[in-house]
């Protein structure tokens, strides 16, 4: 059993009681549907062969009873279908709020490279749309308990027919099942397809928006737009596919449902007309009552995909807290240099030499080199992710902000931050004032990505959410690109006056010399060299070696 199996099992074994119910309510619709159908059969039938008996026959037929019967029925299968939706959905929708949260929490914990191989497209594709799978199954879930009932109130009625149209409608109901999961099988590769290919459009067309501005600027929208075309037109195919075998189900139920109709008349003809039609339209019904578990077969290829996808999401063995209390002071040791608590470096070196990776790979964003830094004497590989991230107020080289608010930002470094300490690390990143200015000042919403903000001030804005973390050592990826000077000196005399005050030690990467000569140490980066093997056209490697350049 995979990581996602045993979530679903879980959600499942939660959410038992209303999956239960809305079975029971599915059980009920079935009874009443055939009930119904079966009942008004006969009714019609046998008021058409009173009416054609004469006056006596047609005044002396009871009428109220079985109209009254129908009317209640009706009434039963209606209240059903309502109960069943609610009670599925209610289940489906309890379960989809611990799921979609469990599979980011699995996304953020689980290994680097993991979530450096997911574009934002796809990763979206599958949290909404893979899952979307899943929730039908869950609201699937009643589809056997419906077909049994189904099936046992449909027996009880064409036995009223004789014991051979009860065999056959159970024979009929079998083989149409067997077909099912025939075509089940031939759907498999179709169906896989289809969801892999909406993911596929989905990661294209989030691709292309998050580009648009240099697509407009270049002029090269119809080449990204034929990209998409092409991801739609490979779903389109596959959708063709699957429509052709889903096809076949429709078919196979309607051959069913005739076969069924059609055996129980001439099987149940004995025993007069009104028996024989409720026969037919019972043994209809019945067949009818499958239909839930027809369309759960047809799918069952898109929820194993969608399962497979998602189950790569939840790597297993993590299970440590995602914010550990980190109140003492740390010493590091940093490419083979020893900082102790409060020691201010500068991480320099030509462009591309792995600065970033490096300080990524701290946080766990990248893969750690073992012996590259050590947090209190233990080597960062060996400890948890919580672990090195409380050690760390961080402020990425590309200033990543979430869409909400300026307090909703800042509170991501601290939670319990009140307005007095958001307003004093505004003022400590020189954004107080331009802040203060906005109509509706910390509450003032900052648009997907900070789209509403200037470069410098999401920059500013990341640098004081990383100033609101509790934690011993500063991480700031060149915290004042793209500053005027005035304002990165100002950013620059302020930082260091926290630090002073603070006692927090800073790891800066930064190739502005106001910023660098806030540091009394400077680390230099190298490219880190890996041997790797290239194939040439005799089919003999040849060793070459690689740098962070390569890895882009």
């Amino acid at each position: 059993m995979t990581a996602f199996d045993r979530l679903i099992a879980g959600e499942r074994r939660r959410q038992r009681r209303g999956l239960w119910r809305a079975s029971g309510y599915a059980a009920v619709v079935a009874v009443a549907s055939v009930l119904l159908l079966g009942l008004s059969g006969w009714f019609i039938t046998a008021a058409a062969a009173a009416g054609l008996a004469g006056t006596i026959a047609a005044q002396g037929f009871n009428y109220m009873l079985p109209s009254a019967g129908i009317r209640l029925l009706a009434i039963l299968r209606t209240a059903g279908r309502y109960g069943e939706r609610v009670a599925a959905h209610d289940a489906a929708f309890g379960a989809l709020a611990r799921i979609r949260p469990a599979l980011f929490l699995g996304l953020a914990r689980g290994p680097a490279h993991q979530a450096l191989a997911l574009t934002q497209g796809d990763a979206t594709a599958r949290i909404v749309q893979d899952v979307a799978i899943v929730e039908a199954q869950f609201v699937r879930f009643s589809a056997v308990p419906g077909m049994v009932a189904a099936l046992a109130s449909g027996l009880l009625l064409c036995a009223l027919g004789g014991w051979a149209l009860a065999l056959a409608l159970v024979l009929c109901l079998a083989a149409l099942l067997g077909v099912a999961m025939l075509l089940a099988r031939y759907l498999e590769a179709p169906g896989r397809a289809v969801q892999r290919a909406s993911g596929g459009l989905k990661e294209a067309f989030a691709s292309v928006a998050d580009a648009a501005a240099d697509l407009r600027c270049y002029g090269i929208e119809r080449q990204a737009m034929a990209a998409v075309d092409l991801c739609s037109l490979t779903l389109a195919d596959a959708q063709r596919a699957q429509a052709g075998v889903v096809g076949w189900f429709d078919f196979a139920q309607a051959v069913a449902l005739g076969v069924a109709g059609v055996a129980a008349l001439l099987l149940a003809a004995p025993a007069r007309a009104p028996i024989a039609a409720l026969c037919a339209l019972a043994a209809v019904m019945t067949i009818d009552g499958a239909g839930p578990v027809l369309r759960s077969l047809a799918q069952r290829s898109a929820v194993r995909e969608a399962t497979a996808r998602l189950d790569e999401l939840l790597p297993g063995g993590v299970a440590e807290d995602l914010v550990t209390p980190c109140g003492a002071a740390r010493s590091i040791d940093l490419l083979g240099t020893h900082l102790p608590a409060g020691a201010r470096v500068a991480l320099v070196g030509a462009s591309g030499t792995g600065k970033t990776t490096l300080v990524e790979s701290l946080l766990g964003l990248r893969d750690a080199r073992p012996d590259a830094a050590f947090i209190d004497g233990t080597d960062i590989v060996d400890l948890p992710l919580a672990v090195r991230r409380a050690t760390f107020g961080w402020a990425p080289q590309d200033a990543a902000l979430m869409a909400g608010t300026i307090r909703e930002t800042l509170a991501l470094g601290d939670p319990a931050a009140d307005d007095v300490a958001m307003w004093a690390v505004l003022g400590e990143v020189a954004l107080a004032e331009t802040i203060a200015a906005l109509p509706s000042g910390l509450d003032s919403w900052i648009g997907e990505h900070g789209v509403r903000l200037s470069g410098g001030e999401r920059r500013r804005l990341a640098l004081a959410r990383a100033y609101l973390v509790p934690a011993p050592w500063l991480l700031l990826d060149e915290p004042t690109e793209g500053l005027d000077a005035a304002t990165e000196r100002c950013v620059a005399d302020r930082l260091s006056a926290r630090l002073g005050r603070t006692g927090q030690g800073l790891i800066l990467v930064s190739h502005r010399p106001a910023m660098v000569a806030l540091c009394d140490r400077r680390i230099a980066v190298a490219p880190v060299v890996t041997p790797v093997v290239d194939a040439d056209v005799t089919g003999e490697g040849r060793a070459r070696r690689r740098t962070p350049a390569d890895r882009g």
